[in-house]
């Protein structure tokens, strides 16, 4: 019983751990233009929480409602997730108006398409928590290097295991055939 709920416990471990090593590295790496962002703030709350994960991937045409990333990326820049609220044309040129869902009026400033990272594709609440701990040296040893080390202490013991049983049974054969030969020299 205790063995099965620690499998259980053990495969949760390593899937979360694989969750968050793919987001990750999806975060660094733009796969198919597609980029995952974690969201630190509640504006767009009830739809997507703080602390989510959210996957964005640019689109030839973003309309009235849809959830957009829009703004610099970097790492003393943050961009925003907002829903469109109204576009407008400003010099011939598409500019959007949008508006965090849990916001009482929309944002000042108007986005132009080219400042639009993408369009939410979809999200993962609480996730971002992990991974925004794991971008951090503490963060990463403590969700990424110290179940690595149990993993692998875990699969050497199994290793130790069946090298000893396999150790014990070429020893308990080769008991047997001596034995065996000590009884046929006393029957001679």
């Amino acid at each position: 019983m205790f063995s099965k709920i620690f499998k259980i416990i053990y495969y949760l471990i390593l899937a979360v751990i694989a969750v968050i090593a793919l987001t990750l590295v999806l975060s660094v790496f733009s796969v198919g233009g597609m980029k995952t962002l974690v969201v630190l703030s509640g504006s767009m709350e009830p739809a997507i929480r703080t602390g989510s994960v959210i996957l964005v991937k640019p689109a030839a045409e973003y309309k009235v409602g849809d959830i957009v990333t829009f703004g610099e990326s970097g790492k003393s820049k943050t961009p925003t997730t907002h829903r469109i609220f109204e576009i407008k044309e400003v010099d011939g040129k598409k500019a959007y108006v949008t508006k965090g869902d849990a916001n009482n009026s929309p944002d000042q400033k108007t986005v132009s398409q080219g400042e639009i990272i993408g369009k939410l594709i979809t999200g993962a609440p609480y996730v971002g928590y992990a991974v925004a701990a794991a971008q951090k040296p503490v963060g990463f040893v403590l969700i990424v290097i110290v179940p690595a080390v149990i993993i692998i202490y875990d699969e050497a013991q199994k290793i130790k295991k069946e090298i000893l049983l396999k150790l014990d049974y070429r020893r308990r054969i080769k008991k047997r055939g001596e034995k065996e030969g000590d009884e046929e020299k006393t029957e001679k």
